[in-house]
């Protein structure tokens, strides 16, 4: 990836704490259907309460047990993953276009803010041309799925950094049977979630050329 383009608008990062899913992704879908050409970006910070979700290609196949966990279609690539409490999400309101980003620049700023984050805490991560995601050896840390309309972008990064993996079982993760999963808490890092939300949206942010944050704690009002 090259350099990005040094921007002097503000990135807002919008901290959402726990919410479940269907009203943050309703609220992602009316951001981008809403938003003017002037609309700053957004990184939303979210953790969210068990549910596994399946992307628009999804293969129902790819769900093995999901057993009480609630199944959400939705409509951003990849097959399946699993979203629960000590797991961070990004999710990434960007306007792609005025970025100057294409898909593959988008993906590879998202896999590089989560590699830096390991790699400031001692740990080598790296992507995969072939499986989009982080990966520590042959375990996944962090997966991610995009949806872009009209040049821009929503749905985003999941990070797991201390959550209960045995839902991970239920599901062949991204569609990849017998794929290892694995956390931050398991690789020696002890970031709380909300700790390393802060790391991975400033290292996302820098990543896409910003260097003025704010933030706001809540979903936004719908126009």
């Amino acid at each position: 990836m090259t350099a990005p383009v040094p921007r002097s608008e503000l990135l807002w990062f919008r901290r959402l704490g726990r919410r479940d899913y269907g009203p943050v992704l309703d609220a992602m879908r009316a951001f981008t259907e809403a938003r003017a050409a002037d609309t700053l970006d957004e990184l939303w910070s979210v953790e969210h309460p068990p549910v596994f979700t399946l992307g628009l290609a999804g293969k129902t196949e790819h769900l093995l047990a999901p057993g009480d966990i609630p199944v959400i279609r939705v409509d951003r690539g990849g097959q399946v993953t699993y979203h629960g409490p000590g797991q961070v999400v990004v999710y990434c309101l960007l306007d792609v276009r005025r970025l100057g980003l294409g898909v593959r620049g988008l993906v590879t700023a998202l896999e590089q803010s989560a590699i830096e984050l390991l790699a400031a805490h001692g740990v080598a991560a790296h992507a995969r041309p072939d499986a989009p995601g982080v990966y520590v050896e042959n375990a996944k840390v962090a997966s991610l799925g995009l949806r872009l309309r009209q040049g821009r972008s929503y749905h985003g990064l999941s990070l797991n950094v201390a959550m209960d993996l045995e839902p991970f079982t239920r599901i062949n993760p991204c569609g990849y049977p017998g794929l290892r999963v694995t956390q931050l808490r398991d690789l020696g890092i002890g970031l709380s979630p909300d700790a390393a939300a802060g790391e991975l949206l400033l290292n996302l942010g820098r990543q896409l050329g910003y260097a003025r944050f704010d933030h706001v704690e809540d979903l936004p009002v719908p126009p």
